[in-house]
């Protein structure tokens, strides 16, 4: 299960990655950890195991996974930018009824420039 949003506008913290991080690492268990010292915040030497039988993923692994969801969350970048360019969906819908109306495209070119100007990479 991904916990981390991507498509989320404003860019997660490096607290976010780090919880989210361990949450995916916990497969079916995802509140496996807790701190051992809550001033010292989220660092692999102050993460504890809180339910017995299950292992702590070593820290390569949790920087690993970190990773990982910094790259999902840059490469959904375009996903972003299109949700605010695109036609309101009220719009979207007028645009798609007059089109069959009059027999034009306004729609189809309208989504379809939103897609050339902000493509996936």
């Amino acid at each position: 299960m991904r916990w981390l949003n991507v498509d989320q506008d404003d860019t997660p913290s490096e607290l976010e990655y780090y919880q989210s991080a361990l949450l995916e690492l916990g497969g079916d268990t995802p509140s496996w950890y807790g701190l051992i010292d809550g001033n010292l915040g989220y660092v692999y030497s102050n993460i504890k195991v809180i339910i017995d039988g299950f292992t702590k993923p070593s820290e390569e692994d949790v920087n690993a996974k970190i990773t990982e969801l910094k790259n999902a969350y840059a490469s959904a970048q375009y996903k972003r930018q299109r949700t605010t360019s695109y036609p309101s969906i009220q719009e979207q819908l007028d645009m798609q009824y007059w089109d069959k109306v009059n027999g034009t495209t306004t729609w189809q070119d309208a989504i379809a420039k939103v897609k050339t100007d902000i493509p996936k990479e």
